[in-house]
């Protein structure tokens, strides 16, 4: 019988330790925190640690630099809307790549960034046209969800006479916020069950994602209680990861804060005293410093959270292992069937 998703966590944890403690080894360390990070292995783990920065002092308030001319504001938002588009793309791009290569690297237990890089190209490029028509589409039903019944309720003109509708606005509102978390459930799990399931499948068989979707569909069918569970307990999880990897994320903050932060008011001192004003190019270089400086922050914090970044793919791998034969022979390599030796068959009784 298919194992349950109970089943699986500790054949994963197990996987995860011996990947990464037995023994230890910090090159491999770093490479799986590395392609953890651009594989977005982290993305759902790192709230806490936004919403920390997000509240924490001197991010929020009167901006503490010099005035800046408004008209500067126009050639920067063309340039970061450009900027953002492509690096958008890019971005997507490498962690369509780097997820297959976490995949091959929890699967052969040994991270090789280059090699694992080359061997999946093809399916890795139908995964990012995938992702990009994924979150598109995403964007444009959020938009329709959220947008209509603005658009219903502005025409009709209970935006100016709110107090006289406030019953069918709270109606409204309450349909909308329901339907929209639900949608934004339904979304989760389709993007879930796609890394999870479908990657495993254009990997090893170099199938379209809507193929690995058709058999995954196939392969929902009997066993729909079972991919419910896993799903229940994989949330648990990641509940519970992302509340130990929010308090590695705040020590980590504080202990580079001090550095960088004194890296950053010095260089801050030498532009003023250098006559430096709010323009184009500073702000462009101050923007990207501040996104080098989170990167740094995100890597610090994939270092600590590599054993994360292995248990969860691994989670996945033994789960899918027990009803995908493909995958089954990776993670269970079977020994050859030992030769039974022949039926020696006793002499026969001697008549009368």
């Amino acid at each position: 019988m298919p194992l349950s998703a109970v089943d699986c966590v500790g054949p994963a944890f197990e996987h995860m330790t011996n990947q990464l403690f037995r023994p230890f080894r910090l090159g491999q360390w770093t490479r799986l925190a590395f392609v953890g990070l651009l594989a977005g292995e982290l993305t759902s783990f790192s709230c806490n640690y936004h919403a920390q920065r997000a509240n924490a002092p001197g991010h929020g308030g009167v901006w503490p630099g010099p005035h800046i001319d408004p008209a500067v504001f126009i050639p920067i938002a063309l340039f970061a809307g450009v900027l953002v588009s492509i690096l958008s793309l890019v971005i997507l791009y490498i962690n369509s790549r780097m997820r297959f290569v976490l995949f091959d690297s929890v699967v052969e237990r040994k991270c090789s960034v280059r090699r694992m890089w080359a061997a999946r190209g093809s399916p890795a490029f139908q995964y990012f046209v995938w992702q990009l028509i994924y979150f598109l589409l995403v964007f444009v039903g959020a938009c329709l969800i959220i947008g209509v019944p603005a658009l219903f309720v502005f025409l009709s003109g209970w935006v100016t006479s709110w107090r006289e509708h406030l019953g069918p606005l709270v109606l409204i509102g309450a349909i909308v916020f329901f339907v929209f978390l639900g949608c934004l459930l339904f979304s989760a799990v389709v993007y879930v069950f796609t890394k999870d399931f479908v990657v495993p499948q254009m990997a090893l068989e170099k199938i379209s994602p809507l193929e690995g979707w058709a058999r995954l569909l196939r392969m929902l069918g009997p066993e729909k209680g079972r991919y419910i569970g896993y799903a229940l307990l994989k949330a648990v999880l990641t509940m519970a990861a992302a509340i130990a990897t929010g308090i590695a994320a705040v020590i980590i903050f504080l202990l580079l804060l001090i550095p960088l932060g004194g890296v950053g008011v010095i260089w801050l001192g030498i532009g003023r005293a250098a006559g430096l004003s709010w323009n184009v190019f500073t702000i462009t270089a101050a923007i990207v410093a501040g996104c080098v400086l989170l990167f740094i922050l995100f890597y610090a914090v994939s270092l600590v959270a590599a054993p994360v970044i292995v248990f969860f793919p691994a989670y996945s791998i033994y789960f899918f292992a027990a009803r995908y034969p493909p995958l089954a022979k990776l993670v269970y390599p079977t020994s050859p069937t030992p030769v039974q030796p022949p039926l020696v068959q006793p002499p026969p009784e001697p008549i009368g």
